[in-house]
Parts: C-alpha cells; sequence; structure tokens
C-alpha cells in the first residue's frame, strides 16, 4: 500500500491543471504522487477516495475536537441555516455565543468574531498597535500566527539562517513579505528567559504587543519551561506592551478555558479558531474591554463572513456540549494513555525521545533528550518520525506527514482506537529497529 491509492494519484493530476500544487493550501500537499485525497470522514475515522479507512489523529489539523461530522453540531448548523446563512446585521446568536466565551475564557472580557485564525491574529495585532501607539511585534521562532506578513517570520525556516540565538535574524517564510516588515518584527527562542530579558530592556519601550503560542503548536508542541509565559505577564505590564496569546489551537482544546486555564495566565488579547467550532468556518479573538472597546473609535475591524450563521451556530452548538459534558477529561484520558504508551515502546526498543505537548494535542521528537525551542528540535531526527508515519499510514493510522504537527485526538477516539495504535508502533518501531 503507498501513500496515495490510484484515485488519489488520478485527482491529484487532474487538480493540478487547476489548483497550484492541486490543493487549497500549502500544508496539504505532501509530494507528487504521494498526496493523499480525503472522500468522507466520520468520527475519528476518515476515508481517502481509494476508499481506505484511517484512525485520524490530523483531525484538520485541531478543528475537530468532538469528532467529525459530529451530529448534534450538524444538526444546530442545520436548524439555523433554515432561516438564512448571512446578514448585514448581528443577531441572538452571536451575542449568545460571545457571552460563552466570555464566560469559560478566564481573561476575556470582550471579542469580536472572524472566519480563520489568520483573521483573529492580524485583527489583535492591529488593535495592540493602535492601543499602544507602537509598531514593533516580538514574536518567537518556531510560532506559526497565521498567513499575514505581519507575523510570518521564523516559523519553520531551517533554524541556520536564524543567525545566532544573542542576535537573532528575522526571516520571512515566504517570497512576497515586503523586506521593510522586517523593521517591524522581532524574533527570539521559545522559552529563552535571558533573551527576552534583554530584548525588552532594550527596546521595550516601542514594542506594541509579545505574541506567543502558550506551547509551541506549530513545532512539536514544545511546552512553556516553568516561570516562561509568567515572565512574559510580568515584563508586558510594566513596559504598557500588549501581551497576545495565540490561541487558536490550544483553546477549548487543552481545557474549557484554554491555555489560560491550564497555565493560569492572564493575556491582555487572545486569538481563537480551530476548535471553536468542531471544523466550521468561525474565529475570534478578545481580551480585556479597555482594549477591545478601542474597536470603532478610529480602529477598523470587520468582514462580510465573520457573522456567517453555520459558524456561528456551531460554535454555540461545540461550547455548549464542552460546557455540559466531561469531553476534554475523556479526550485527556485516551490521549494520555497513547502519549505514555508511546514513550513506553520507544524507550523499550532504546531510542531516545521526547514527549511534549498535551493529552488532547501532543508530539514526540526522536533521537534527543531535550527540546525546549526550534533549535532544539531541528535535531531530532525528522527522517525517522516520517518514516514511521508513512509505514502507519499504510496501516490505517493517520498522524500528519509533517514533524512539526502535533496528533490531535477528539471526543470519539476509543479505547480500541488507542490500542490499534499502540499495537501498529509496536510493530513498526520493532521492524524498523532490526
Amino acid at each position: 500500500m503507498s501513500l496515495a491509492g490510484p484515485k488519489s494519484q488520478t485527482l491529484q493530476k487532474r487538480a493540478q491543471a487547476v489548483l497550484p500544487l492541486g490543493v487549497n493550501s500549502n500544508f496539504r500537499y505532501w509530494g507528487d504522487g504521494i498526496t493523499p485525497y480525503v472522500d468522507k470522514a466520520k468520527g475519528a475515522y476518515l476515508w481517502d477516495v481509494d476508499g481506505r479507512r484511517f484512525i485520524d489523529y490530523r483531525m484538520a489539523f485541531g478543528p475537530i475536537i468532538l469528532g467529525h461530522a459530529y451530529d448534534e453540531v450538524d444538526a444546530k448548523v442545520a436548524e439555523e441555516i433554515k432561516n438564512g446563512v448571512l446578514f448585514a446585521m448581528t443577531g441572538e446568536l452571536e451575542v449568545q455565543v460571545a457571552e460563552m466565551i466570555t464566560e469559560m475564557a478566564p481573561a476575556v472580557e470582550m471579542v469580536r468574531f472572524a472566519c480563520s485564525g489568520t483573521e483573529a491574529t492580524m485583527h489583535a495585532i492591529r488593535v495592540a498597535r493602535a492601543f499602544t501607539g507602537r509598531d514593533i511585534i516580538l514574536k518567537f521562532e518556531g510560532n506559526y500566527h497565521g498567513m499575514h506578513d505581519h507575523a510570518l517570520w521564523s516559523t519553520y525556516a531551517p533554524v541556520e539562517a536564524y543567525g545566532n540565538r544573542r542576535s537573532p535574524i528575522p526571516v520571512p517564510a515566504s517570497s512576497g513579505i515586503p523586506a521593510s516588515m522586517r523593521e517591524l518584527v522581532i524574533t527570539l527562542p521559545f522559552n529563552d528567559f535571558e533573551g527576552f530579558e534583554r530584548v525588552i530592556c532594550s527596546y521595550g519601550e516601542q514594542i506594541a504587543a509579545v505574541i506567543t503560542e502558550p506551547c509551541q503548536d506549530n513545532c512539536g508542541a514544545i511546552e512553556p519551561q516553568p516561570g516562561f509565559l509568567e515572565l512574559i505577564r510580568k515584563r508586558t505590564e510594566e513596559y504598557g506592551i500588549v501581551f497576545i496569546l495565540d490561541e487558536v489551537k490550544t483553546g477549548f482544546r487543552i481545557a474549557n478555558g484554554g491555555a489560560q486555564e491550564y497555565y493560569r495566565i492572564k493575556p491582555d488579547l487572545a486569538t481563537y479558531a480551530k476548535a471553536l467550532g468542531n471544523g466550521y468556518p468561525i474565529a475570534a479573538f478578545g481580551g480585556k474591554c479597555e482594549i477591545m472597546s478601542i474597536i470603532g473609535h478610529g480602529v477598523a475591524q470587520g468582514g462580510t463572513y465573520t457573522n456567517n450563521k453555520p459558524g456561528v451556530a456551531a460554535a454555540y452548538a461545540t461550547l455548549k456540549l464542552l460546557k455540559e459534558k466531561p469531553i476534554l477529561e475523556s479526550i485527556q484520558k485516551r490521549g494520555q494513555r497513547l502519549m505514555d504508551g508511546l514513550k513506553d515502546i520507544f524507550e523499550d526498543n532504546g531510542i531516545p525521545v521526547v514527549m511534549s505537548g498535551h493529552p488532547a494535542m501532543f508530539s514526540f521528537a526522536l533521537g534527543v533528550d531535550k527540546v525546549t525551542c526550534q533549535r532544539d528540535w531541528a535535531k531530532s531526527d525528522h527522517e525517522a518520525y516520517i518514516r514511521l508515519v508513512e509505514m502507519a499510514m499504510e496501516r490505517g493510522v493517520m498522524a500528519d506527514h509533517d514533524a512539526r504537527e502535533p496528533w490531535f485526538l477528539c471526543y470519539q477516539h476509543s479505547d480500541n482506537d488507542i490500542d490499534e495504535t499502540l499495537n501498529v508502533f509496536a510493530d513498526l518501531v520493532k521492524k524498523t529497529k532490526k
């Protein structure tokens, strides 16, 4: 069995005539002849166009928290769209979802909706600049904050391009980003206490915002070292800098209140998407009333589709279920068993491994004994990781083909799914070692 069956390969050739690379996001392209194409998904499973079923640990890059095509969410969406899907007016359901977010997220007092995580972080950065009257943004290497020019720096370039860690070089992640944007970005390694202190002392009064993922969800789910998020909070308060916590992946996934609840940290602004709507197009950003209230008073934010009824209805149903049922507790229990089982498999076969992240969203780095930032992660054995993932796919277990992307669990992953996954990896690791 190959990664892409004959129907996927045929569809890729057809798609490449009308879509760059044959896909609608670069992250969906694995290579010519090996990129699988999807037919359908339900619960914890995905079927490709060749009819092969996989236990899905990609979960659409993280949005699917309940399960694919979750009946209660779909029913709410179907009910609401009968009365229209888009309006140049605001409805009560939007207000209800905003109230639910402010109730669940400890640091959020007011919110605005968007359609994607990219939009949410883009708007949050604009608001931070408007609130402070400053232009510079500080971000961390390996953190991805969307596809806009303001934050697409030092995300997934070879770490050799980043320069010395005492004086990092911001590296654009794409052609087409104006070179002048570099003057507005400062980059640092994640978990670099000394570097952060040094930069804040030198540039603190010029920095509009520090933006970070609470854990590096787009680089192996690297967790913050104890005290690092607290240091960011303390120094940003001292220098009047807006602290933006990018919860696009952690929000409503690692706890009902997201990373704010889990790490007990209160940023000034936070951004959301992904698990907010169990896969429907909905995002949000919010935070302190003092900051959010400047929107509409000389500060622009809007979008025709920001209150699209399918997304808003899905968010309502998803958040309601998260509040009423022990969904995340169930995911955590099974995710922890999967993490522990994989760790035991690697260690029993003498393979160094670092497990990182949270049971609902985790990763592992092979061949290393410590990972605190992207520069550490780059030393891990990516080729071995990809080989294992490819072999696992041939056995019906699908993780991402990119070692940076975490494994995601949903409410409908069963104990049998975890058992099957562990059995597959136990067999593959043993064979690979031989």
